[in-house]
């Protein structure tokens, strides 16, 4: 088992991570009835392609002694209607500016930025658009 979700009603989940004990709340956004206080479930799976982007990296990276500590992502997430659906997702990297990559780090970086488990699992029509800037 991975997590048990309870649902607390008002549109709203409470979800806890079964090894770890973390735990996360959803809302419905505010443009489909919810509250929009927290991540809804469709902020968590465009939030999810960032983090595992930077999980893959970040496994190569380590491997090989390359920096990315203070690398960071601004996702974006574009919602379609008919039928209710993420559109688009928008992963912009930036990569910390105080480290000099060489072009073979900079081409592994994009490779395997390229190559997380969600990003393959996610509907071949869901338009990802990833960029990392050095």
């Amino acid at each position: 088992m991975t997590s048990v979700v309870v649902y607390k009603g008002e549109l709203r989940t409470h979800a806890t991570h079964i090894r770890s004990a973390n735990q996360l709340i959803t809302d419905a956004p505010v443009d489909n009835n919810g509250k929009g206080q927290a991540f809804s479930p469709t902020d968590l799976v465009a939030t999810a392609l960032a983090s595992c982007i930077f999980s893959i990296m970040g496994i190569g990276a380590a491997k090989r002694d390359i920096p990315m500590e203070g690398a960071y992502a601004q996702v974006t997430k574009v919602m379609a209607s008919e039928p209710r659906r993420i559109a688009k997702v928008i992963v912009e990297i930036q990569m910390p500016k105080n480290v000099d990559y060489t072009d073979d780090q900079v081409r592994l970086l994009k490779k395997l930025a390229e190559t997380c488990p969600v990003a393959r699992s996610l509907h071949p029509d869901l338009v990802q658009e990833i960029s990392v800037t050095f």
